[in-house]
């Protein structure tokens, strides 16, 4: 039944492109992707992708500038094989965080990323948990934005029973984790933080009740892990009986593991949008959900031309 689609990864994350073939039940294209004595990325398909509908999958993920040319480039590569549509599902949406001015003379990155993306002729976008919703009209082609909000609520209802607190780690979380809290029955809290600097948090105070309660932080990534460690110091200080964090991608930067292990944290919950490295697999803090079943979803529904608005909760 899927005998146009074709399916091709990057080096960013194979289990993942492998986990959705599988459940789409059609193997992973071949492809070199590689590099040259001087660093340059080279590209190679080995097969035909002739009048094929082709998807991508590739996290602009460390190394974000490799990771990224190497998604360039493999659009570019089946734009002149003649492929009748490119899909670029890019689990994890690199320089997202860069969305808009923050002071003078700032580039707004993402906005370049996504004419990088559309020049190199990708026609179709599919993501999930963009950090600023407002990155989806920094494209001209159509973009979905899918969530991973039903994987994460589905291990929140199997792990804890109630007495439950959502905690949005800053204001621009506060809807995301209200829609959240919503579908739980659980009550919402903000932290309010004043950022110091790139990477640097410090919290200033909670707005909402957690005392006595078992509190969940929802974010959409962890980096350095300075601003959940800190939020959760915060909450057992106002008398949190335990907390729990959930985001979507793990970041992770090499300061992030060692906080966490010394943190109050009980529990780290994140998917495989962006894979792990050594010092995080071998965190017991941390546990990973997969967003497969997701993901290949919205692409036989994209393949079908099938509404893939039912996935957007």
């Amino acid at each position: 039944m899927l005998e146009r689609i074709r399916i091709f990864s990057g080096n960013s994350n194979i289990e993942l492109a492998k986990k959705i073939c599988s459940n789409l039940g059609v193997p992973l294209g071949k492809a070199n992707v590689t590099t040259f004595s001087d660093g340059e990325t080279r590209v190679e398909i080995n097969e035909n992708v002739r009048g094929m509908d082709v998807f991508i999958i590739q996290s602009t993920c460390t190394p974000v500038n490799i990771t990224l040319m190497e998604l360039l480039i493999m659009i570019d590569a089946m734009k002149r094989a003649s492929a009748d549509r490119i899909t670029a599902v890019i689990p994890y949406y690199g320089y997202a965080r860069q969305d808009r001015k923050v002071f003078p003379r700032a580039p707004i990155t993402a906005k370049l990323v996504a004419d990088l993306i559309t020049t190199a002729g990708a026609n179709r976008v599919l993501s999930m948990d963009l950090h600023a919703g407002q990155i989806q009209g920094f494209f001209n082609i159509p973009v979905d934005n899918l969530f991973a909000t039903p994987i994460l609520l589905e291990y929140i209802r199997t792990s804890c029973e109630d007495n439950i607190v959502i905690v949005s780690p800053d204001t621009g979380g506060v809807e995301r984790a209200r829609a959240f809290g919503s579908r739980l029955g659980a009550s919402l809290a903000i932290i309010d933080k004043r950022r110091e600097g790139p990477n640097e948090a410090q919290v200033m105070n909670i707005i909402g009740h957690v005392k006595d309660k078992k509190v969940v932080i929802l974010d959409d990534m962890i980096d350095t892990a300075g601003t959940v460690v800190q939020a959760a110091k915060a909450l057992k200080e106002e008398g949190a009986l335990g907390v729990m964090v959930c985001c979507t991608h793990p970041v992770l930067s090499r300061p992030a593991i060692e906080r966490i292990e010394n943190s109050e944290i009980k529990e780290v919950i994140v998917t495989d949008t962006i894979p792990l490295h050594e010092d995080a697999i071998n965190c017991s803090h941390i546990h990973v959900l997969s967003v497969a079943g997701l993901l290949s979803e919205a692409v036989r529904r994209i393949y079908y031309n099938d509404s893939v608005s039912s996935l957007f909760i």
